[in-house]
Parts: C-alpha cells; sequence; structure tokens
C-alpha cells in the first residue's frame, strides 16, 4: 500500500509522512533481520544442506541433488514457498543455472512487486503467489536470454554508474556486455564484469556455505500477549519448521522435544511452562510433529498469559530414510500405525491408552500383558519364545481326564511335540512346573495341554487352542 502512494526506498522520513501520513515508521533492526535470515536458512536447510548468505536479505540454495527427491523445480518451489510463508515472510524467488543470475531473476520479481504493485496485483498474489514472484530458467541458454532482456540497474555492481551508463546509451544487460571489456574494465574496475560472467555462466562461482549448529534451541517473541494454548500454534509452527530443516540437515530423527511457553516478567512472574512431546518411533516431520503438538496444545490451560516461545530438541536418535517398496506390505504400514498411536496418545493422554505387549517370563498366562502405549511399543521387538504357542489362551486352564493312559477332550489326544519345560515363579508365589506338549485330536484340532509335575500323579490341563 505504501509502494503504490509513491513510498520510495531512500526517501526521508517528512516526505514519506506528506505524501502517506497513515504509513507507521518502524526503525530498523539489523540484529533482528539477521536472525530472521537465519531462521530461514535453518527451515530450508530440510531440502539441501548447502545454503549461503548471498547478501543481507537473499540466501542462495544448490538443488541440482534434490530435484528428484521432491519431484521437479516446481514441486520444489513451491515448497519452498510453503515453508518461507509458513515462517512469516514473503519471498521473491528466482532459479537458474548460475546462482548470480537466479538472484537477478529474485530482485527483478521483487522490484516489479513493489513498483508495479495495483490492488488487482495484490489479489493475485494471494490467489497465486507462486505464478507472480517466482521465474525459472533451467537451461544455460534460456538463463541467457533472460538476463539480456533485464536493466542493468538490477545488478548492484552497476547502480555507481547508472547515469554514465544511461548517457551512452546502455539499458539492458545485454547492452552492457556489448561494451568494450577493456574500456569497461577501466571505467568500472572488475567487480561488475566479473559479476556478469558470474551470472552468465562465464566465470566460477564460490560459497561459504552455512552449517547447522551442534544443538537446536530456538527461541520466538510473540507480537501480543496470548492467553488460550492454541493460539500459539502459529508461532510453534514457525519453530518446528526450523527443527525440521536442522534434523534433515544433521541427518537426526528427533524422540522428544520440549516446548517452553515464557510467561510476563514482573514481581509475581512465573517459571517457563514445559510441555514435552515424545514421540514413540523418531520422526523428522513437520507436519507429523505439529499435529502431535495441536493435539497437546488443545488440551493445556495455561496458567499465566505467554510473551514468548522456545523449542527445544531434548533427545535424538540416526535418522532413517525409509525405503521405498513397489508393493504395498504390512512392513509398509508400520509408520502409519505408530503415528496414528501416537496421535491417540496426544489426544487422550499418556495413561488412558494400552496395548498388548509381551512380558520377560516363562509363564503363558504372565508372559502377555497390557502395557501403557508408549512402553508397549518400546518393547515390541522384545525376543519371543521360539517354540510353537497357540494365538489362543484360556483364561482359565481346563483340567482333562485321562483315557487309557491319555488325556481326553473330545476325543483322545495323540501327543505332536514337546516337552517345553517351564519352571518359573518361584519369586512371587506363584510357581509353575509344567511340561507342555501338542497334541491332536481324532478329527484333526491342535491343542495346547500340558502336564503338572508337582503333585503326585500327572494332572492334564488344557491351556490353548491353534488355529
Amino acid at each position: 500500500m505504501a509502494a503504490a502512494q509513491g513510498v520510495r526506498i531512500g526517501m526521508r522520513s517528512a516526505s514519506v509522512h506528506s505524501i502517506a501520513p497513515q504509513v507507521v515508521l518502524q526503525p530498523r533492526d539489523p540484529l533482528r533481520e539477521q536472525q530472521s535470515l537465519d531462521a530461514v536458512a535453518l527451515a530450508l536447510m530440510q531440502y539441501t544442506p548447502e545454503i549461503a548468505a548471498f547478501d543481507q536479505q537473499s540466501l542462495v540454495l544448490e538443488i541440482s541433488a534434490s530435484l528428484s527427491l521432491f519431484g521437479g523445480h516446481r514441486r520444489l518451489s513451491r515448497r519452498i514457498h510453503e515453508t518461507v510463508e509458513a515462517l512469516g515472510f514473503s519471498l521473491a524467488l528466482g532459479m537458474a543455472p548460475t546462482a548470480q543470475g537466479a538472484w537477478l531473476f529474485a530482485h527483478h520479481c521483487a522490484r516489479q512487486r513493489i513498483h508495479h504493485r495495483s490492488p488487482s496485483h495484490v489479489s493475485l498474489h494471494h490467489a497465486s503467489p507462486h505464478r507472480l514472484l517466482q521465474r525459472r530458467a533451467i537451461k544455460l541458454s534460456t538463463l541467457r536470454r533472460w538476463l539480456d532482456a533485464l536493466s542493468f540497474t538490477c545488478l548492484p555492481e552497476a547502480a555507481a554508474y547508472e547515469e554514465w551508463l544511461e548517457g551512452i546509451g546502455c539499458h539492458t544487460l545485454e547492452d552492457l556486455r556489448r561494451l568494450p571489456r577493456t574500456g569497461l574494465k577501466r571505467r568500472t574496475r572488475t567487480a561488475l564484469l566479473e559479476a556478469l560472467d558470474r551470472a552468465y555462466g562465464e566465470a566460477p562461482e564460490l560459497f561459504d556455505w552455512l552449517q547447522a549448529p551442534a544443538s537446536f534451541q530456538v527461541a520466538i517473541e510473540l507480537p501480543y500477549r496470548v492467553d488460550q494454548a492454541p493460539m500459539l500454534l502459529f508461532g510453534t509452527q514457525r519453530l518446528l519448521a526450523q527443527m525440521s530443516g536442522w534434523l534433515v540437515a544433521r541427518q537426526q530423527a528427533v524422540r522428544c522435544f520440549l516446548l517452553w511457553m515464557v510467561h510476563e516478567k514482573g514481581r509475581a512472574s512465573l517459571a517457563p511452562t514445559a510441555l514435552e512431546v515424545a514421540l514413540s518411533e523418531p520422526s523428522c516431520e513437520e507436519a507429523h510433529l505439529l499435529r502431535l503438538l495441536k493435539e497437546r496444545l488443545g488440551q493445556l490451560q495455561l496458567i499465566a498469559p505467554v510473551i514468548a516461545l522456545r523449542l527445544e530438541a531434548t533427545q535424538l536418535s540416526a535418522w532413517v530414510a525409509p525405503s521405498g517398496q513397489l508393493f504395498a506390505s504390512p512392513a509398509s504400514n508400520a509408520q502409519d500405525y505408530h503415528r496414528l498411536l501416537e496421535l491417540l496418545v496426544a489426544r487422550l493422554g499418556a495413561d488412558a491408552l494400552s496395548l498388548p505387549a509381551p512380558c520377560a517370563d516363562h509363564r503363558p498366562e504372565q508372559a502377555n500383558q497390557w502395557q501403557i502405549a508408549h512402553q508397549a511399543i518400546a518393547i515390541e521387538h522384545a525376543e519371543m519364545p521360539t517354540a510353537a504357542r497357540p494365538f489362543w489362551l484360556l483364561e482359565q486352564p481346563l483340567p482333562l481326564v485321562v483315557r487309557q493312559h491319555r488325556p481326553f477332550y473330545g476325543s483322545s489326544l495323540r501327543l505332536l511335540s514337546g516337552p517345553e519345560r517351564i519352571e518359573a515363579g518361584w519369586w512371587d508365589g506363584a510357581l509353575a512346573l509344567r511340561d507342555y506338549f501338542v497334541a491332536q485330536a481324532e478329527e484333526g484340532a491342535c491343542y495346547w495341554i500340558y502336564r503338572e509335575r508337582d503333585a503326585g500323579s500327572a494332572r492334564w490341563f488344557l491351556h490353548g487352542l491353534f488355529g
């Protein structure tokens, strides 16, 4: 709106108020600008580890190795837009075989937005931001053709010589390149020619790639006091985007993280409220982490207004990328199963969901018990007995009669395998001395029976049925 009323960069405050009295001027904060750029760079590391600062307001990303992973340059551009917008920033994006060329495209789009914005463009920007604020050139020949049409004022190195260049009839980058290099170098030194050569792919480009920190702990200040926990979701989404980029860059997955909610300071100041989110399956996907945090915030009652947020990754594990499969299998749904359990735990509470889980006990009636969900998932891969055991166990063993020295259940039972000897339970007063057998009836049904060894005479019991 300020640009539409004639406000331009470099104007004095008195001039701005004279043409746009309703415009509110804010003092520039270079430290906060740098922190914002660092936050964007950290979030974008989920797409490529090669990110560098091009200037104080620009980032350059090397994405040639990421195009196949994210489905091509269009989808990757769309995801980059969505990530930056989720952080609360707008952007102009350029894509080219050279970093200098991509920056010139992005800079040109940003200038078009500032100087030629109208109400109709504003609506178009919200309806289709990816089409308005980006320009892509995949081939080097296309890059050079589009660069030729750009005004030479897009190149910062040519800004000091704008009046002279326009006086000799130079208007575009193509006109600039047609000038004699020797004379141009003598008048403008070497920075201008070097920038032109880098943009057109005729000179190498070197960058110092940013490195992800060894640990993750970021914070933001909220623009206003928040009294209800669900309203914190927007701020937490910005923090989770940064943590997702950090996890991918470090090849880590988070198993537990803490969200600290900082309250107002004063005489009756309160300690920050900590919200711990534990995962049964390590993850680095922002959408899944946000879904869990949303459920937890929906149940939280704030003890005081919140003015700032801090996110900290406390438990990490090595991240293993999932392998693709040609055909779906039950194993491929294991991740969805764990995520469903985590969602239910976040929604119902840690102690509200129980799962059957194996226990370290040889007695069949004790080997399977109900456990809290996160405990059951942790031990679901525990070592199980190798002997054949039925899926269906009777709640109470059924005594069997003996006929002609054989256990009888509808018919005489023939022993197929065994014995599996169990001697356990002396530590809790429920001693079990048993020999288990797999037995078969005359009609072919198989049963799991055992013989007690602590009595004077052998007693047989039916304990399970095979399918």
